[in-house]
């Protein structure tokens, strides 16, 4: 018996086993007063995820229950820290006072529930998201078909701002989808996600991709869930989907729903992304490009961190966006590179636009917090002034605008005015984090919040006040109002008085309370109003701020269109201005962008490489021209360069440059050239850099063949094809094979535009037969044995590499420079290539001089050498001619004596 009774858990342990058992994926913080609360397996997980201290309380089973927590006031922090290591954490609250729990008995516990299921794609807490960043939610699914056959859709939304967007795909293409949404978290169909043929692409995801039963994606249901989460009888008004988007955007409704419980998150109607609306660029393009982050994943040193001058949060994120996403219709870009050019001439606009924008809150997510009703105070605060501050950029904006700024000024126009109204009336200046602190709304602006408070916070006064007046009735001058704990307040005084006021000699109804040695206390139905009237005014000021707080929350989420629609604007007028700004500041140009296959670059330069050398040398950088158009008129397909030249010339940096400008102008931005010719790129491919995928069992060889063979099987005249030193990664005679073919491929099969960066110097015969291919090269300047890098592109092709000179400058041993040049010597002697092991079978393995650094077989970078020093104490100007001789015959026998040494 005993036994069992130990092993009973407690009715308090009893709720969270029951309440975790709901929950086994997430950790469960489970609130117990001031703390989250995580025990067994949880605690074990977050103290060493959080390093937090493991306790125990109490037994299970036998076993000590293992058990950390963390305060409820720092819970964000420590949130942070568990989202980023992709665990999911259910938040259990306590749904009642304690008070009320012990009326029930004296072992009752607690009513708690699981309020929130946090999720990576589902934060929306201002202390967890980075404002210029969104953080998507991506629903994947695939109707009918295996591998990479059927129809696939995927649904995201930013839960923080209220975004909700669909788009069809194909199996070849959902690496390069997910790597321009970027997803904060994937929720895939579970048949999909066991489908080996993806399972490289879900595990670089890690916990962030999870998976979730088919019947969440059910097609035959999906228009009926999506309809009823809009509150619309059919879905006609929304536009065309297929089956497959509307399964991926019912899933992503029943995920949110799943997670947020009884909270309705404000989202937009679903928008389609249409195919090819944008350019398509595969993930390890944008690796290698560094769009949005460099290759230690940091924003800093990406193109992302360069040209972001926006000074809202909503701007920074679709600057973001459309970075990952350019366009593909010239009409766009032109109406983007319209209002850009509208604040370029008038730069007082551009200042007081961007002043403005910078005092300006972030109404996408205190609007979708409210919705979710986890706002605060400050979250009205924010709509207030949003609301403000974008009624002042819109006037400011005036008339005569482009067309995206007009429908910029048009949405910021439509602003509900009685909400702003009632929040400026209803709101003071300053607001508490949290809504249960009170005193956010303005004084005056509600008589029965005023009265409260003043008797909450004046309650001495009002004590006085009644104590005079009573006074002055029973002419009692010693008359007292007191307070103790047992009797609260009560009226005291003297055994004479008191005797006179219970035989009704007094003024008013004195109720008899308490008898002292030389006092007696009584109190009156006045007294007892005021007293019940002073407890209760710090709740009924509450309970007055509470009620007014949903009340302008719910007014603010009923205009969540509107104000979405303005959040949308600020954040497009963001981009043009700060865009502009950016054009203006470092002397960038409008490119022509149209339908033509042209791409012509006069005076380009690399922006994120020209920012650090302006950073950190104040040095310029060298720019360069490019033009891959089709050579004449009558030409259908573009140009390709291949770009010889040594290491350290600056090849990466010319063909990444030129990538970049690409992408520059199909965002609607100006471009960092004197001018540019841009005809639309459709797909984007870039092979530049070393790399292995050692957890996928790919050598760096092979990565570079798979990402080759993507770029050949899938570029076509549009595309924009950039390629370095492929075929480096294998034998000489291999590598030089494969990327004479590839070339070749490119200019008869893909017959893209093309940079094509090498080493096998071999490779130049090509322009002799392939029309419309040209050689260039990175010129250099040979000066006293050393090189200098011109970081100059023009017309022929590069004889040698400097290698070794770049080696040299690496700082590798003396002994391996001589060493090298010496083989380098007698490669380009003898010209065996491949079969260079017959020669140098023949020659010395170490020259006398290589050896005399060496001794032991250590080497020794600083041996003098005898022969260097016996020429060095010769002076020519000197010597007769039998001296000369003489010192010839001398110099011999040195060199001699070294080489027997």
């Amino acid at each position: 018996m005993s036994a069992a009774i130990d092993s009973a858990p407690t009715p308090m342990m009893a709720q969270y086993i029951e309440i975790k058992a709901a929950n086994p994926d997430c950790l469960l913080f489970y609130r117990m007063g001031d703390f989250y609360e995580l025990f067994f397996d949880d605690a074990e997980d977050a103290s060493r995820a959080l390093g937090i201290t493991l306790t125990k309380r109490g037994k299970h089973l036998g076993e000590d229950i293992p058990m950390c927590g963390v305060p409820v006031h720092a819970a964000d922090d420590y949130l942070q820290k568990l989202i980023a290591l992709g665990y999911r954490i259910a938040v259990c609250e306590q749904l009642e006072d304690p008070a009320e729990a012990r009326k029930r008995g004296s072992k009752s516990v607690v009513r708690r529930d699981v309020v929130r299921l946090v999720t990576p794609g589902t934060i929306t807490e201002e202390a967890l998201l980075d404002p210029g960043q969104g953080n998507h939610l991506v629903t994947l699914t695939r109707i009918g078909g295996k591998g990479k056959a059927g129809e696939f859709a995927l649904a995201w939304t930013d839960l923080s701002t209220g975004i909700f967007k669909l788009a069809a795909s194909e199996g070849h293409r959902i690496e390069a989808d997910l790597a321009a949404i970027e997803p904060s978290e994937l929720v895939v169909a579970d048949p999909l996600y066991r489908d080996e043929t993806f399972a490289g692409v879900f595990r670089r995801f890690g916990k962030r991709a999870r998976p979730e039963p088919q019947a969440l994606f059910d097609a035959a249901t999906a228009p009926d869930r999506i309809a009823t989460f809009f509150g619309v009888a059919t879905l006609d008004g929304f536009g065309d989907f297929s089956r497959a988007e509307l399964s991926a955007a019912a899933a992503l409704i029943a995920y949110l729903g799943k997670t947020q419980l009884a909270a309705r998150p404000a989202l937009r109607r679903p928008e389609r992304r249409l195919a090819g609306a944008s350019m398509e660029i595969d993930p390890a393009t944008r690796a290698s490009l560094e769009l949005t982050r460099s290759v230690q994943g940091k924003r800093q040193g990406s193109l992302l961190g360069v040209i972001d001058r926006t000074r809202s949060g909503v701007g920074g994120r679709l600057l973001a966006s459309r970075l990952s996403n350019p366009l593909t219709d010239p009409v766009e870009i032109a109406v983007r590179q319209a209002s850009l050019a509208h604040f370029i001439e008038d730069p007082d606009l551009r200042r007081d636009v961007r002043a403005a924008l910078a005092r300006m809150p972030d109404i996408e997510r205190a609007l979708s917090r409210l919705a979710l009703e986890r706002g605060g105070p400050r979250d009205l605060l924010a709509i207030r002034s949003g609301l403000q501050g974008a009624a002042s950029i819109g006037e400011r904006l005036g008339a005569d605008l482009p067309v995206e700024l007009a429908h910029c000024h048009a949405a910021l126009s439509d602003l509900p005015a009685a909400l702003r109204t009632a929040l400026e009336t209803m709101l003071g200046d300053e607001a508490p984090l949290l809504k249960r602190d009170g005193g956010f709304v303005r004084q005056g602006a509600i008589g029965e919040l005023d009265e409260a408070r003043t008797l909450r916070e004046d309650a001495r006064r009002f004590v006085a006040a009644l104590q005079g007046r009573l006074a002055e009735e029973t002419g009692i001058r010693a008359l007292k109002i007191k307070h103790n704990n047992v009797l609260g307040f009560f009226i005291e005084v003297n055994e004479t008085h008191g005797k006179a006021l219970m035989a009704g000699d007094g003024a008013g109804h004195f109720i008899h309370r308490q008898t002292l040695a030389s006092a007696m206390r009584f109190t009156t139905g006045e007294l007892a109003e005021l007293q019940e009237r002073i407890v209760n005014a710090g709740a009924d000021a509450l309970r007055i701020e509470l009620e007014t707080f949903d009340r302008l929350s719910a007014a603010i989420v009923a205009q969540a269109g509107r104000l979405q629609a303005a959040a949308a604007a600020l954040g497009a007028i963001d981009v043009a201005a700060s865009l502009a700004e950016l054009a203006v500041s470092e002397d960038w140009a409008r490119p022509r962008v149209d339908d033509s296959l042209s791409f012509r670059v006069e005076g380009g330069r690399h922006p994120v490489v020209e920012a650090a050398l302006a950073a950190a040398q104040g040095a310029s950088f060298v720019a360069n021209d490019c033009d891959l158009s089709p050579p004449g008129a009558a030409s259908e397909a573009g140009a390709i360069w291949l770009v010889t030249g040594p290491n350290m010339g600056g090849k990466s940096t010319f063909l990444r440059q030129n990538a970049l400008i690409a992408i520059l102008a199909q965002i609607g931005a100006y471009v960092p050239a004197r001018s540019a010719h841009i005809g639309i790129v459709d797909r984007l491919f870039s092979r530049v850099g070393a790399s292995d995928e050692l957890a996928e069992g790919r050598s760096t060889f092979m990565v570079e063949m798979v990402e080759t063979a993507a770029i050949l099987n899938q570029s076509s005249e549009r595309a924009l094809v950039i390629l370095d030193e492929i075929g480096r990664g294998t034998a000489t005679y291999d590598g030089l094979s494969i990327a004479f073919a590839a070339v070749e491929h490119l200019h008869e099969v893909n017959r893209c535009r093309s940079l094509f960066a090498t080493h096998f110097h071999e490779m130049t015969a090509l322009s002799e037969r392939l029309a419309r291919l040209s050689n260039v090269t990175m010129r250099v300047k040979e000066w006293r044995g050393d090189v200098v890098f011109l970081h100059e592109v023009g017309p022929g092709a590069a004889d040698r590499s400097y290698g070794i000179q770049v080696a040299k400058l690496a700082g590798l041993p003396k002994s391996v420079i001589s060493r090298a040049k010496a083989v380098l010597a007698e490669l380009e002697r003898t010209d065996q290539g491949e079969r260079r092991g017959t020669f140098l079978d023949d020659l010395p393995l170490f020259s006398a001089a290589v050896k005399r650094e060496m001794p032991n077989g250590k080497p020794h970078a600083d041996a003098p050498d005898p022969v260097a020093e016996a020429l060095g104490a010769i002076d020519p100007d000197r010597l007769s001619p039998r001296e000369a001789l003489e010192a010839l015959y001398e110099l011999k026998a040195v060199s001699r004596r070294a080489a027997e040494d």
